[in-house]
């Protein structure tokens, strides 16, 4: 792959979040076929993800977005100037108010990726397909399997670690995608900012 092609599929996931293949092959200024080459290798490597996004009609198309370690391709100062940001909004804001932005955050985000979604008469497995799919483009990597009278949801990374590791508060966001998308408060067991090797939220199997 030469290093001009690499780096401008790259930051055009950066700049959009999430591409098709057509709509990079676009950008890029190359064919799709070539594009999938590409893209290929850029996975290989951990520096792009791909997951299914659904419609109301047609096939599911396969979207790409950047990985953590992909972000990391770019200059950081985003990282900087966001934790700056969290010192201040805590240095000014009683804790509990600040819990309260991270939810609403989380909030918006479902509202954003479930506008033309309708779960409500969906089974509780059927959400859960919808939310590792959607957490996906999110940035996240997730399974879940039923267990007796519960399922386990296996969150493996979390693209906001770095901020994670100062400010717990971040873990918000993915409790309220979990609680918002299946319906269900979720019960954290595992951790990754706590060591573990990959956080574990809880769900009752009954709707």
């Amino acid at each position: 792959m030469s290093i001009n092609t690499r780096d401008r599929v790259l930051k055009t996931l950066l700049l959009r979040q999430k591409c098709t293949i057509n709509e990079l092959a676009d950008s890029v200024g190359i064919k799709p076929i070539s594009v999938r080459h590409h893209l290929a290798k850029l996975e290989a490597e951990g520096l792009i993800a791909s997951s299914e996004e659904r419609h109301d009609v047609g096939r599911p198309r396969l979207v790409y977005v950047l990985t953590r370690k992909g972000m990391e391709e770019f200059p950081t100062r985003y990282l900087t100037l966001t934790l700056r940001l969290l010192e201040q909004l805590k240095a000014t804001l009683p804790e509990e108010m600040v819990g309260e932005i991270f939810r609403k955050i989380a909030q918006d985000m479902v509202l954003d990726i479930t506008e033309d979604l309708d779960t409500e008469n969906l089974s509780i497995e059927d959400r859960l397909n919808i939310l590792k799919d959607l957490m996906a483009v999110e940035g996240f990597t997730i399974e879940w399997e039923k267990e007796d009278d519960h399922y386990r949801i296996i969150e493996a990374n979390c693209p906001y670690h770095h901020l994670g590791e100062t400010h717990t508060e971040i873990c918000a966001v993915s409790q309220e995608l979990i609680a918002n998308i299946t319906n269900v408060a979720p019960t954290q067991v595992k951790c990754i900012l706590d060591g573990d090797a990959h956080c574990k939220y809880i769900v009752p199997a009954s709707e």
